[in-house]
Formats: structure tokens, C-alpha cells, sequence
């Protein structure tokens, strides 16, 4: 079995793989520094004999994660973004400093589209963009949803903001305080979006399919008016293309690989813009 581990700050999400049938046979999450041992929210490591990891936490965390998981595992493969893979060049100054979290989600975005935009929406939103060719352009990050709600909480300590209440009518102004927070927020994220997607595209003069990944992002592609793919398994299939085992990625077969929804047409993007660009 394979044991896929997304390392985050705070939160850490595993799935286990059979290395011979390609089937997801659990997933989970668990605190990062909770102890690896078996349990309701642990895989059983018993069953596992690889692992691949993406970590985006402290170097020390994962250091400490890969000493404990050694006593019981042989093979620990470790994502690191570098200054190419898979036919990409990497668009960073300096390449290891992007989040390898990103970094695997362009690696497997390309491996299905040839060139993209992906959006991760977890704490952070990020969007980066590699064009057709493999040149990664680089990114941007944005506060994710709980985060800026958090910020509101904090800069106004009268108002009591719920940082799970999502926003069911997020279209609308809000009649109370919270609501008016969670459309706004909501709103700020979904704009930046499709803003800086359309920019991307208009200044290469290509339109790229839009791939959204993260624990946010079904609620955000309400908000989008642009045409995109829904891919939970984004940062997964990037640890797959990276350190193929079982046959199916061998052959380039990625978990949860979505049907590639074609884009908006460029000349449809520009008009948007330019009409943007008037208010």
C-alpha cells in the first residue's frame, strides 16, 4: 500500500493507495505534531511499505515526521520544488523557495492540459500559471477565506465573526454584520480570481484551462464566471507524476484526473476587462 502525506502547518491529510489495483483505499487527517501511532485518524502503517510526502510545514516537522515514519517504513520519497521536472521550468528567482505544494499542483496540471492555471483554496488562495510549453510564470497568493474573516474578527472586536459559516446567498448585500463579512470576503476572493486569471491569459495571448483544487474550493467556484475543473486531488496527482509505483501512473494515468473544461475564448476575456478597466 502507498501512504500519500500533505503535510500542512497545521493540519496534515493522507490517503492510502493500492500500489496494484490504483484504488483509494482510505483518507484521513490529522493534526501535524498528533504522534504516529495507529488509530482512528492515523493510517495503519502496518500495511504501508512507500510513502510519498509533500510538506509545506517547518523543516524541523518534517524531519521529525520522516524519523518516525522510517522505523516503520522503508521508502519515504520527499517532493521538493526544483528548477525543472516534467518537461516545466520553474518561473521562481529562486525555484526552491515556491511552495512544493504548488509546485506539485502545476506538475500535474500540465501532466493533463499542457498548460494551465491552477487555484489552490485552503488558508492561502494561490493561483499559478504555466503556459503551453512547460514555462511556469509564477504566481500569486492571496488570504484565504478563514483567514481574512479572522483579520475582520480581529480588527473589530465588537463584531463576532463565525469563521465556518459559509456564505449561502453570496451574491447578496448581507443584512447583519456577519453575513456582510462572509459575501465581502467571499466576493474579494472570487474577483481577485477571475481578475487575475483573464490578465494572466490576455498578457500571454493564450487561453488556459482553470483548475481549482483545495478544502475551499467548491464554495469559491460559485463565485467564478469563468469555465474550470474541479480537482480534489490536484496536489496528490502531482506526488504521483512525480514518484510513479503503480502502473496506471506509470502510464500517466493521475487519481481523480477531471475532464479538461475548455476555456473562455480570449477575445471574450478582453471585452471583460476592458469593460473592468472602465469602472
Amino acid at each position: 500500500m502507498i501512504l500519500d502525506l500533505d503535510i500542512g502547518n497545521t493540519l496534515s491529510k493522507w490517503r492510502l493507495k493500492d500500489r496494484t489495483s490504483s484504488d483509494i483505499r482510505a483518507r484521513g487527517a490529522m493534526w501535524t505534531r498528533d504522534e504516529w501511532r495507529s488509530g482512528d485518524d492515523i493510517p495503519d502503517l502496518d500495511i504501508v511499505d512507500v510513502i510519498r510526502i509533500s510538506n509545506v510545514a517547518r523543516q524541523d516537522v518534517l524531519e521529525d515526521t520522516v524519523r518516525l515514519l522510517k522505523r516503520r517504513v522503508g521508502t519515504i520519497h520527499i517532493a521538493h520544488s526544483t528548477s525543472k521536472a516534467l518537461g516545466i521550468r520553474n518561473g521562481y528567482d529562486i525555484p526552491e523557495r515556491l511552495g512544493v505544494d504548488r509546485w506539485l499542483g502545476v506538475l500535474s496540471g500540465y501532466q493533463l492540459t499542457g498548460g494551465c492555471c491552477t487555484v489552490d483554496c485552503g488558508s492561502a488562495i494561490t493561483m499559478d500559471a504555466v503556459l503551453p510549453g512547460g514555462q511556469h510564470i509564477g504566481g500569486y497568493i492571496l488570504p484565504g477565506l478563514r483567514l481574512m474573516k479572522e483579520s475582520l474578527k480581529l480588527g473589530t472586536r465588537k463584531v463576532v465573526i463565525d469563521p465556518e459559516q459559509d456564505a449561502l446567498h453570496t451574491l447578496s448585500p448581507g443584512t447583519n454584520t456577519v453575513d456582510a463579512v462572509n459575501h465581502g470576503v467571499f466576493m474579494a476572493a472570487t474577483s481577485a480570481i477571475n481578475r487575475l486569471y483573464m490578465e494572466i491569459c490576455d498578457s500571454h495571448d493564450t487561453a488556459l484551462p482553470l483548475l481549482m483544487t483545495g478544502g475551499d474550493a467548491a464554495l469559491v467556484s460559485r463565485g467564478l464566471r469563468l469555465p474550470h475543473a474541479h480537482w480534489p486531488d490536484m496536489v496528490y496527482a502531482g506526488l504521483e507524476a512525480l514518484f510513479p509505483i503503480t502502473q496506471a501512473e506509470r502510464n500517466g494515468v493521475l487519481a481523480g484526473m477531471p475532464m479538461v473544461i475548455k476555456p473562455a475564448g480570449l477575445e471574450e476575456m478582453r471585452k471583460a476587462l476592458a469593460f473592468t478597466q472602465l469602472l
